[in-house]
């Protein structure tokens, strides 16, 4: 990999802290929008009259709308300027919380939803290509990532909390409206604060074809882990979108090798440190999101917490988080190699998964819920810092949006992934369990109880095996070296000689 000298006439922004507080917000907003609805999911199907067979659309609404266009977002970020599409997603996802607040009927929220997904697509790897480009100091880089990194990996945590505190103390729609002032803040310091780099838009005309293949072919995949969950594995609907998804993306591919202005430049995934920062950490996120939703049940149905209670008995994860990014992974990323964070981070979170295999029905949460949990934030946070830092590694200032665009997909696509994939392992366990107890002589409603945490365990110990994929990806993709902050060149054959490379951190 080549090397070359920081360009000398480019003076770091002297505001780029107080913007990072700005990025932080609308990237902690957009990942606890994830999760925050799904406590007040409940409430909300009461109140609006949303049938059994309706409610998940009320999750898949946003996870479609923002898988299936993450991509058009980040090249929209890099045509139209980072800056303008942060404000932008802020404003778009503010009006459609707004929407969502006041819904007045199933179609009406599903409509929010979906909105809300679609602003979100062009807000988060807009905030993460523009840190991308700010922060070009080693060290500096380290601890803006490091932030960053403890958000996106914390954020889905917090909104369990948050969800917990307003739909039990004040109403559902507030899961809703809490958003207006966490995007009016980012909005106001985008346009206070915030100054994009000059030199860095991608201005190459728009590939639509790639962004019908793309969008559609994301938005298929998710829906048909989603459709897996629901229908079964081996349904006709399921192959069928399996199918139409496979087809869907490789024609995308095949079209992106031959147009001359791609959406997504195959040189953004062909770089293996790349490659493998977008695999395993699809892969770590199918793991944790298997575990927020089997963690949320248990406590909630099995130890009869409150949504409250719920939210707080998270907060050990977050603190961990939080550490192992700013503690560990800032601190040590310009001393090791990445793959000496990631892959560690990723084997410290499965061996905090292994020990929720033994969970049970009398379990207790002092005793292995808290130790498991302290476990799976150091570790994650450790590896998510490196991860975010990474995946605009080596990329020209022109893709810098669809390089953070893959981040968010693979964590999007990963979730869908997690939820639907385990959730499908826990539902046959589970009925496996009954159907092999049902002699014995404990009562219908002990057996049933029994039969679910049992479900639950059988679940975990397939995040344990992916985390451990994830760690063993991380170790051997991923390959730069350390003590080096020379900007990094890209390697891309194609990339026009003129362009100036985006200083990243070699570890």
């Amino acid at each position: 990999m080549s090397a070359t000298a920081p360009p000398k006439t480019t003076e770091p922004d002297s505001r780029r802290w107080k913007a990072l507080v700005f990025i932080a917000i609308a990237q902690l907003m957009v990942v606890l929008d994830g999760t925050i609805v799904n406590i007040a999911l409940p409430s909300a199907q009461t109140d609006l009259g949303i049938s059994d067979g309706n409610r998940q659309w009320v999750i898949t609404a946003y996870a479609l709308a923002f898988g299936g266009l993450l991509l058009f977002g980040g090249r929209i970020a890099d045509l139209w300027g980072r800056r303008r599409t942060f404000i932008v997603g802020l404003v778009g996802f503010a009006a459609a919380s707004a929407l969502g607040g006041i819904a007045a009927s199933t179609g009406m929220l599903l409509g929010a939803r979906a909105l809300q997904g679609a602003f979100g697509a062009l807000l988060a790897p807009s905030a993460l290509s523009l840190l991308a480009v700010m922060f070009t100091d080693a060290k500096e880089r380290a601890k803006a990532f490091g932030i960053f990194g403890a958000i996106a990996g914390g954020g889905g945590a917090v909104g369990l909390i948050l969800g917990g505190v307003l739909t039990e103390y004040m109403n559902w729609r507030w899961t809703f409206f809490v958003n207006i002032p966490f995007a009016a803040a980012a909005a106001a310091g985008a346009v206070l604060v915030i100054r994009e780099p000059a030199g860095t838009r991608n201005r190459s005309p728009l590939d639509i074809p790639g962004v019908v293949l793309s969008s559609v072919g994301l938005g298929t995949l998710v829906y048909a882990f989603t459709r897996a969950e629901s229908h079964g594995w081996t349904s006709g609907s399921t192959l069928g979108l399996f199918v139409a998804a496979a087809v869907l993306l490789a024609s995308f591919v095949f079209v992106e090798s031959r147009v001359k202005a791609p959406l997504l430049p195959l040189r953004v995934i062909a770089e293996r440190n790349r490659a493998g920062i977008y695999l395993s950490l699809g892969l770590a996120i199918i793991a944790m999101f298997g575990m927020f939703l089997f963690l949320t049940y248990y406590l909630q149905i099995v130890k009869d917490f409150s949504p409250v209670m719920t939210g707080l008995a998270f907060l050990p994860m977050i603190a961990g988080m939080i550490t192992g990014s700013t503690q560990i992974g800032a601190r040590l990323m310009t001393r090791v190699p990445a793959r000496l964070l990631m892959g560690p981070g990723f084997l410290t979170a499965g061996i905090g998964m292994l020990m929720l295999t033994q969970i049970e029905v009398g379990s207790s949460y002092v005793a292995l819920i808290l130790p498991a949990q302290i476990l799976l934030g150091l570790g994650m946070g450790t590896a998510f810092m490196p991860a975010m830092s990474l995946a605009t590694h080596g990329v020209q200032p022109r893709d810098a949006g669809v390089a953070s665009a893959m981040v968010n997909t693979s964590q999007q696509v990963g979730g869908a992934i997690g939820t639907a994939l385990l959730n499908t392992i826990a539902a046959s366990a589970t009925t496996a369990y009954v159907a092999s107890h049902a002699a014995t002589s404990a009562g219908a409603e002990q057996l049933r109880v029994q039969a679910v945490v049992h479900g639950y365990a059988t679940a975990i110990w397939w995040a344990v095996g992916i985390l451990a994929l994830a760690s063993a990806i991380a170790f051997t993709f991923i390959t730069v070296g350390h003590g080096d902050s020379t900007v990094v060149a890209s390697n891309d054959k194609d990339a026009d000689a003129d362009e100036v490379p985006i200083p990243v951190l070699v570890h």
